[in-house]
């Protein structure tokens, strides 16, 4: 799973820098299917950052990976 995940963020990652801002992987629990990480830069300010994390990126996730039942960002 964790390679599919980091092949997915690889995916993710041109669309968020184009808007000034990055993601990076904290954490994959295979047991759970919840991923971890951490937005950066422009993302952080962002007014449409749990949008961009819950119907962009975990919704990815989900349709990509499966197992996947969560993302969540930490600090």
């Amino acid at each position: 799973m964790l390679q599919q995940v980091e092949e997915t963020i690889g995916a993710i990652r041109p669309a968020l820098q184009a808007d000034g801002g990055d993601i990076i992987l904290r954490g994959v629990d295979e047991e759970s299917g919840v991923i971890t990480v951490e937005l950066t830069g422009a993302c952080v300010s962002c007014p449409a950052q749990d949008q961009t994390l819950k119907a962009g990126i975990e919704r990815i996730m989900k349709d990509r990976i499966d197992g996947v039942t969560e993302v969540v960002q930490v600090a």
